[in-house]
């Protein structure tokens, strides 16, 4: 989905002469002043997002305290953090440069966003409802959502994100249209095609499928979902005003601060990349409407800068996650650490 609209390269099937495909140069066009102004914007925001969401990943693995279900969902959603700013934002400026590709060469370049789009959706939801179940049943939590279970929901979700993600390999593309454009115009030689997003991947299955269906319904029941979890634990916490113990209040202000974090998390990630799925929309219910080109630019931009906010959120909003990323810093990198906090530091870890 990153380059879900036509930019400015434009994407037709180009006839092949026999035994040119060799000789045939990677590059369309030459790199245009805008163009390196977009790659220099990508690699930027790849160079913030993977050594942000390894960092996440570091923390959980060294903190004993960031064991929980929760903490492994957050992992689900930072491997795909970081496959997108490593393998989606390099494909994503290849598919901007414009390459003259095969069909399927291009659309393979073109789904991996899809299925690490469905990933992060569905690491969101696992985390919302574990939240939920946290406030909801917090007695009978541990026995519930045990690790062996929380791995299995985190292998369900991919396996799911890969179905969703492979849709248009296993048919639902561009390849008849194409085909039969090319039958249209009376030509049975084999063709490549200047790889473009919207030219293999079908807005049908782009809106319909993928945006009706994946995206839009889990993103109103994450928004369901966290509503029930402020007001149970809204509830709790004035139920217990008058307690004279104050480990349940304690307990459910944690989870208070929790959920606002989390649940900023889902907000950006909607607000990230619900403006290119509404394009997405514009592009197929109204083909003669033009969309500027600068405002796909930008959509794009936030789609992908998504993957770079996740560990700016815990590093401010999650104290376990702050204390966890300083004693990273102070072990690994700072070199004015003194014994004592590197010993402290490694009893608090367990490493």
């Amino acid at each position: 989905m990153p380059l879900s609209h036509c930019l400015p390269v434009c994407s037709q099937a180009t006839e092949e002469p026999h035994g040119s495909r060799a000789d045939r140069s990677i590059m369309a066009h030459p790199i245009s002043a805008f163009q390196a102004a977009y790659i220099s914007i990508e690699v930027l925001i790849a160079l913030v997002s993977v050594p942000g969401n390894i960092l996440v990943i570091w923390a959980v693995k060294m903190n004993q305290a960031l064991r929980d279900a929760t903490f492994c969902f957050i992992v689900s959603l930072a491997v795909a953090d970081v496959a997108v700013g490593a393998l989606v934002i390099p494909l994503a400026i290849i598919i901007n440069i414009g390459p003259q590709t095969e069909f399927y060469t291009c659309l393979m370049v073109a789904c991996p966003v899809l299925i690490l789009t469905e990933s992060s959706i569905l690491a969101l939801l696992a985390i919302a409802v574990d939240r939920y179940l946290r406030v909801k049943i917090p007695v009978r939590y541990k026995s519930v959502v045990t690790p062996r279970r929380a791995a299995v929901a985190i292998a369900c979700c991919w396996i799911v994100s890969f179905l969703v993600g492979l849709t248009p390999m296993f048919g639902w593309n561009n390849l008849n249209k194409m085909q039969r454009t090319q039958e249209l115009n009376g030509s049975h030689t084999e063709f490549v095609i200047t790889c473009q997003f919207e030219t293999v991947i079908s807005m049908e299955y782009m809106v319909y499928f993928n945006f009706f269906v994946w995206v839009l319904p889990p993103l109103l029941l994450m928004l369901l979902i966290y509503l029930e979890v402020f007001n149970l634990i809204r509830k709790q916490l004035n139920k217990k005003v008058s307690s004279s113990s104050n480990d349940p209040q304690k307990y459910y202000g944690k989870e208070l601060k929790i959920a606002k974090s989390l649940a900023l998390v889902l907000f950006l990630f909607a607000l990230s990349w619900l403006p290119l799925h509404v394009l997405n929309c514009i592009t197929l219910f109204c083909p003669s409407c033009q969309t500027p080109h600068i405002l796909t630019y930008i959509a794009i931009f936030l789609t992908h800068g998504n993957s770079a906010m996740n560990p700016i959120v815990y590093a401010f909003r999650i104290k376990k996650f702050r204390t966890a990323f300083l004693q990273i810093w102070n072990q690994y990198f700072c070199c004015k650490t003194n014994k004592n906090a590197t010993s402290t530091t490694m009893a608090e870890t367990g490493n």
